[in-house]
């Protein structure tokens, strides 16, 4: 049961949205680094470790710390996932992406040596569907309006739209996809930290006609003062996703109040094992919680289903189809339907490579 070696291969996916942007960045090409285990016994697991410029991992500071880490699993018993993730703790790493991939890698390799669903190991799949919340990235009020039309006539009915800090520009962007797709939809928004606390109050409230069911980050990832001072005064429920880090954010978020919900991703907290932790915190101290966006092909998007699966207090739709937005995806075995996604059955994350 031991590591024999551990590989760490590239990907690089382009988007059909060459010009795909955000607040933050513009990513016409989704890039990570797959991690591969492959155990003394022949069995294998596969994780994905992203690279995300915008929030301080970029491309080759991941690939490093993973170089780095690789060796401190070989000849290590691989069913011991918790003492090897408290060893790369203890390595110290760069990006919490680095360890994500290890973390997800371990969890997989573990599974399809049992012939399980990943979702067995945190207690089994409560949940087996998932609508799912498809983002609209930045570009002018009538094209994120045919984006969004686009999308609906696929079957989703979530829909997050990204803005950018320009309150005149942003409500126009809003009112325009809400009259576009009419009055059932779901409609979210995500500033990516692009106002301040009173800008953010005065654009959401102009907003609140349209009826959003969540506004995602409003302010800037250190500001918990204004994050709180939005929660307060506004109707629409209020998100932390940058400011949601690490666990230990996570607690501070809770403990003040800071916020209506929390945007759980693998990337940033470092694992399947730390998105079970911060959901547990946010479930203690009663807040909502939901998986955010997983931009990446399907084995990223499988392993966040397994842990979502396996979290029935979930509140709202979450971010699990963004590989529907790549060119190339090699992985097999995760489908959507009518903007559904369903859990698949097969061992480990539930995806194989072509």
């Amino acid at each position: 049961m031991k590591i024999a070696s551990v590989e760490i291969r590239e990907s690089r996916l382009p988007k059909i949205d060459k010009e795909w942007r955000f607040a933050l960045a513009a990513m016409p090409v989704q890039e990570g680094w797959v991690v591969i285990i492959h155990a003394e016994d022949g069995a294998v697991g596969y994780g994905y470790a992203s690279s995300m410029p915008h929030v301080g991992s970029p491309h080759e500071d991941v690939k490093a710390d993973l170089d780095r880490l690789a060796p401190v699993l070989v000849g290590k018993d691989s069913r011991l996932i918790n003492v090897l993730l408290d060893d790369v703790d203890r390595q110290g790493f760069r990006t919490t992406q680095s360890k994500a991939g290890i973390d997800c890698a371990l969890h997989d390799l573990l599974a399809r040596r049992l012939n399980v669903p990943i979702a067995q190991l945190f207690g089994g799949a409560a949940v087996r569907e998932f609508r799912t919340l498809r983002i609209l990235p930045l570009k002018s009020p009538s094209e994120m309006a045919r984006n969004a039309r686009a999308l609906a006539d696929k079957g989703f009915q979530h829909f997050k739209i990204k803005i950018h800090g320009n309150i005149e520009e942003d409500v126009a962007c809003v009112a325009a996809i809400r009259k576009e797709v009419g009055p059932d939809l779901h409609l979210t928004v995500d500033a990516n930290q692009s106002y301040n606390a009173d800008d953010a109050i005065k654009a959401l409230n102009l907003m609140v006609p349209y009826r959003l069911d969540l506004a995602e980050q409003p302010v800037h990832v250190d500001d918990f003062a204004g994050l709180k001072k939005v929660t307060d005064a506004v109707a629409i429920p209020i998100e932390a996703d940058e400011s949601a880090e690490s666990l230990d954010n996570i607690i501070r978020l809770v403990r003040e109040r800071a916020v209506d919900a929390v945007s759980l991703k693998i990337s940033k907290l470092g694992g399947l094992r730390g998105v079970y932790a911060a959901a547990q915190i946010c479930a203690a101290g009663g807040v909502k919680y939901r998986m955010g966006a997983h931009s990446g092909p399907r084995i990223l998007s499988a392993h966040g289903a397994q842990i979502a699966s396996a979290l029935p207090g979930i509140w709202y739709a979450c971010e699990l189809t963004e590989f529907d937005g790549l060119e190339k995806d090699p992985w097999n075995g995760l489908e959507l339907k009518d903007g559904v996604l369903r859990l698949p059955d097969a061992p480990g994350c539930g995806v194989t490579p072509t």
